[in-house]
């Protein structure tokens, strides 16, 4: 296959992302809603959930180092749908802890090949057209996200609690069937391979650090939020099954739309930092309101607006985060980055959870609103304050989104 990738190639490449993404978020909206239906305590909810980004935080980057070795893509592709489909296997096996604890590890084993979709996916593109593949992957990322998202409440209303999970595993199993006949881009030959020598200076950059933590911080508000328990809550407001459905298009509709624009309209025109500021500081408000409102249709509003402001820092930490890095170097902080940032899809919902079985439910969203204000803090002082004012941080031009 020539370096640029086919018509028939980009098409199935973009099916088989859309499935990898709709496998992995299908039964997210009512995961922890289903684990506290089973009996589980919020402490342990939270071990489960955040079980996804630990499991991360030990293999992206291995992932990417071994892909760059072996100079294959394809075969972490295949194997981390079919994770994607065994994870979701687990939770129909039984409602033990052990086995949901267990789905939800097979599930971070999946999510750890997307460091093989995008370069993958990059591979078929000239390197001209780089960023624009970039942002049809940030796209191919929200469509897959929403779809599945949207799908979770009507299947559970209409056949139960299991039915997510089952659709979780057959859609992984059709992504992985499909995956099978995507061929490795050209090239490969001519990467040079990533080395623990050039993965040690890239950790000591300290700009890489610093964005990586705040990214940290923003990862621990999803996951505590929307990707974590405000399902539970909503229910606990006397929302149906099928309203789930509702309140996650309230979310991700305007996140992906912000996320889309913010480094190409915002950034270039407040500037970076002060956009990503905004972000935390009306996402910790949102977040902490979350344990206030009395009804649905606010909860609703309150979503809508956390997920248009935390589409704003994502995309630009991303960028953010490798755009002042030697060319050359910047698969390795971008497998550093994605890394530590799945510290904060472990830590925020564990914490969550444990404060959630002291305080009730609402502690962990208080939780959250107090995590966001830190990252504002940071950035302001990192930053924005004076003594950094005068030099001027890099404006990305493009960015993507990604909260697996």
């Amino acid at each position: 296959m020539s370096r640029l990738g086919s018509r028939a190639q980009h098409i199935l490449f973009v099916i088989v992302t859309v499935l990898y993404w709709c496998s992995m978020y299908v039964y997210m909206p009512i995961l922890s809603p289903y684990l506290e239906h089973v009996g589980i305590a919020y402490t342990m909810v939270g071990v489960v959930l955040g079980s996804y980004g630990f499991t991360q935080i030990l293999l992206r980057l291995p992932t990417g180092i071994v892909s760059d070795r072996l100079r294959k893509r394809k075969p972490f592709v295949v194997l981390g749908l079919l994770c994607l489909s065994l994870s979701c296997v687990c939770f129909l096996v039984s409602e033990q802890l052990g086995w949901m604890l267990g789905g939800r590890i097979l599930a971070g084993v999946g999510a750890s090949s997307w460091v093989a979709f995008t370069v993958m996916y990059a591979g078929m593109h000239a390197k001209e057209q780089t960023s624009r593949a970039m942002g049809m992957i940030s796209l191919l990322i929200a469509g897959g996200q929403l779809l599945g998202m949207s799908m979770s409440g009507l299947l559970v209303e209409s056949f139960g609690w299991l039915s997510a999970f089952w659709a979780g595993a057959g859609i992984g199993l059709a992504g992985c069937l499909l995956a099978l006949g995507l061929k490795e881009p050209g090239g490969l030959e001519d990467r040079k391979p990533m080395r623990l020598e050039d993965v040690l200076p890239v950790m000591k950059d300290r700009l890489l650090w610093k964005v990586s933590t705040l990214s940290i911080l923003a990862h621990s508000v999803l996951f505590i939020t929307m990707f974590g328990f405000t399902p539970s809550y909503a229910l606990h407001l006397g929302a149906s099954k099928l309203q789930l459905t509702l309140l996650v298009l309230a979310f991700m509709v305007p996140h992906a739309a912000t996320a889309y624009y913010s480094g190409r309209s915002l950034a270039p025109r407040f500037g970076a930092w002060p956009v990503v500021l905004t972000g935390f500081v009306v996402s910790a408000v949102c977040s902490a309101a979350t344990s206030v409102v009395p009804t649905f249709g606010l909860l609703v509003l309150t979503q809508a607006v956390n997920g248009c402001v935390q589409g704003l820092h994502f995309p630009l930490l991303l960028s953010l985060s490798i755009q002042h890095v030697a060319e050359e170097k910047r698969a390795t902080a971008m497998g550093f980055y994605q890394a530590t940032y799945a510290i904060g899809m472990f830590a925020g919902p564990f914490l969550a959870g444990a404060l959630n079985d002291w305080g009730g439910l609402r502690s962990g969203f208080y939780f959250a609103g107090l995590v966001g204000l830190i990252a504002a803090y940071l950035t302001h002082r990192w930053f924005l304050s004076a003594s950094v004012r005068s030099v001027k941080g890099p404006v990305p031009v493009q960015g993507k989104t990604e909260t697996s």
